[in-house]
């Protein structure tokens, strides 16, 4: 066991906390004034609820033992027998300091689904949805993805450095069809709806940022070359996405927007994710240069043709930047960065890391899609999924929790 190691993940395992408040930021700025602490709640209630599930079930069934490369098994069911002896994942950090970095990740990323059914969605359903969607699709995914014998990743060969499919494809996928299903916001194809607060939304991208540090050179389990080697990736692709997303707003609209970087930084972030800790420096730059069109493009066009009401483009953002992070991955991978990898990636002339990368996307994708709809239809016959007419019209912070952020204001929304 090394103590420099051990300091290095407890102090990432912080950075990655800081995610999740910062996302709560992120999403309330760009909702609507009457709904705010509604939207941040949405993802500061998970912080509760996935740390006490997480420390139950959560871990255990995620990283100890193995069942058929899918899941794992309840030997380690509250963590017991854990208290002793270095983690089965990384031999120079104790069992407790993985599990609790990795319950960060399991904080985070039912967060993320959140923002598509911003607005509208009940709250007494959202939280049932987490407990759900987290035993039936979180710990499933972490496990073949992470976990010994997982079957996307030791079985299939694919690579996920930091959360790309395990976070970001199964979150957006999630929150694509968790909005379809709740339906559109009241007006949504004749009320223009505007960013509230954003400041909130550069508050929130700031602490992203900073906190996704620790969630990609962290994931390195060490203190070491590799965690640098990821740090700097990770900036790299953000700053770039920023800076392309900066563009694209000067010649779409002849100024650069304050949301407009803030999402392009967040997309950097998304891209670079699965490959941080595989893919040569150089490579960043791409990912993050492409990620900004693509997403912006998604948004802009492909959700107005087919009219999907995902409010804060959670699948915009992170489904479809997820894609291109896990397809990135298998084209710029180098075994010399990181022998977890089998093969180089395409670019470099081999196919088999590519074609494992698709397959991984695809399955990540069909196990989003159809736990998503079983959690969603499961608890829809245990409360509505979706708050009245009336309430919603009201605004969620009042309907929802008995509270106004801003209890002074009496204009309209």
């Amino acid at each position: 066991m090394n103590t420099g190691d051990t300091g290095f993940i407890l102090i990432a395992t912080a950075f990655v906390f800081i995610m999740t408040p910062g996302l709560a930021f992120f999403y309330g700025g760009l909702g609507r004034r009457k709904n705010v602490l509604n939207t941040m709640m949405s993802s500061f209630f998970i912080m509760g609820v996935a740390s006490v599930m997480w420390v139950l079930i959560g871990y255990t069934l995620s990283f100890s033992g193995d069942h058929a490369g899918i899941v794992g098994t309840f030997q380690n069911i509250a963590m017991i027998g854990m208290d002793q002896g270095v983690s089965p994942y990384a031999e120079t950090i104790p069992n407790y300091a993985f599990a609790c970095f990795q319950m960060m990740f399991a904080i985070i990323t039912p967060a993320l689904i959140t923002g598509s059914v911003a607005g509208r969605m009940n709250f007494k359903a959202l939280v049932l949805f987490v407990i759900l969607w987290s035993v039936l699709v979180y710990y499933p995914l972490a496990h073949m993805v992470w976990g010994h014998g997982g079957f996307l990743g030791e079985i299939l060969g694919s690579i996920d450095f930091a959360g790309g499919n395990v976070v970001h494809i199964s979150s957006g996928i999630s929150g694509l069809i968790l909005s379809i299903m709740v339906g559109k916001r009241q007006g949504y194809n004749s009320m223009v709806y505007r960013t509230h607060n954003i400041p909130f939304v550069m508050l929130g991208s700031a602490l992203l940022w900073f906190g996704w540090f620790g969630f990609n050179a962290g994931s390195a389990l060490s203190a070491g070359s590799l965690a640098a080697h990821a740090f700097l990736t990770t900036n790299t692709a953000c700053a770039t996405a920023m800076v392309v997303w900066m563009l694209i707003d000067l010649f779409a609209g002849g100024k650069p927007t304050a949301v407009g970087a803030c999402t392009g930084a967040v997309l950097g972030l998304v891209a670079i994710t699965p490959g941080a800790g595989f893919v040569p420096v150089w490579a960043s730059f791409i990912i993050g240069a492409v990620v900004s069109p693509l997403c912006y493009f998604m948004i802009s066009v492909v959700k107005q043709k087919f009219g999907y009401d995902d409010a804060l483009d959670a699948f915009g953002c992170h489904g479809v930047g997820g894609i291109w992070g896990g397809i990135a991955a298998g084209l710029f991978t180098k075994t010399t960065i990181n022998p977890v990898a089998r093969w180089d990636g395409l670019v470099f002339g081999d196919f088999h890391l590519f074609r494992a990368q698709i397959i991984a996307i695809l399955i990540t994708i069909a196990i989003g899609i159809v736990g998503t709809f079983i959690c969603a239809k499961v608890v829809s016959f245990i409360v509505p999924l979706r708050v009245s007419e009336a309430d919603e019209r009201h605004g969620m912070d009042v309907s929802q929790h008995g509270e106004s952020a801003y209890p002074s204001f009496n204009g309209l929304d």
